[in-house]
């Protein structure tokens, strides 16, 4: 990913728990720098009161958005028209949108569209159409980190919200036949990338993997060969269907 995207956050308050909003922060910026960070919401009702001391220790700006007319959201409006103003600003070249919500399809298909890169979060609830119109999308579940108990013993909150089904390993291998040489050997990063153009929602971390050698390592349908790079100290590594 490119290290100095410069990513607009937009977070649906009312529709994302409050509890992930570190481990989110953390992750957003693996693929770039989080230079506008904003949080929607109508912040008179108290179910959004546990937001306040998270915003200051993240410096996420709340906007308020009163709620008008029951039953309407007027909050994805007004994520909506300032996703448009940032983009027409040229101010970033991608967008991070953190909602379950499938009312931000569209967006999230014009921005793209503009050219700029668009992140979708959210929890594994959120609707297909919104999760495919993003270029990725992390389900908040696998972002969760270990914690201590009251006993002191640390405890892993990740739960694995994908199973390894004959699906996803007839993906994996296609996805490295579709990138392999004249060999049948793929770059594991060419195969990442692919994977993520095939299916936005793909992580390894979905499976109870922390990287994707790890995920095809498990599997005994795999080769897997780590080759010296000509410069530098880090290993390339390769797969291969058997």
């Amino acid at each position: 990913m490119i290290k100095d995207t410069k990513l607009a956050v937009l977070i649906d308050g009312d529709n994302i728990p409050s509890k992930y909003i570190k481990e989110m922060m953390e992750e957003i910026t693996k693929y770039g720098t989080p230079t506008i960070k904003r949080i929607y919401g109508d912040w008179t009702k108290p179910q959004l009161a546990k937001w306040k001391t998270l915003l200051l220790e993240n410096a996420i700006n709340p906007i308020q958005q009163y709620s008008y007319t029951t039953g309407k959201n007027a909050t994805d409006s007004a994520m909506i028209i300032d996703a448009m103003d940032i983009l027409y600003s040229e101010k970033v070249n991608g967008f991070c949108l953190v909602s379950s919500d499938s009312d931000f399809t569209k967006l999230a298909m014009r921005l793209r569209e503009a050219g700029v890169v668009v992140y979708g979060i959210g929890e594994k609830k959120t609707p297909e159409p919104f999760i495919v119109a993003c270029d990725k999308f992390i389900y908040l579940e696998i972002l969760a980190k270990e914690e201590e108990n009251q006993d002191g013993k640390k405890t892993n909150k990740k739960e694995n919200i994908d199973k390894i089904t004959p699906k996803v390993i007839r993906l994996l291998r296609n996805s490295v036949d579709d990138a392999a040489d004249d060999d049948g050997w793929a770059f594991m990063g060419d195969v990442g990338s692919l994977l993520l153009k095939k299916q936005p929602n793909f992580d390894a971390r979905n499976f109870g993997f922390e990287k994707l050698t790890q995920l095809f390592k498990s599997l005994n349908k795999f080769e897997i060969e780590e080759r010296d790079k000509t410069s530098g100290r880090f290993k390339l590594i390769y797969v291969k269907n058997k």
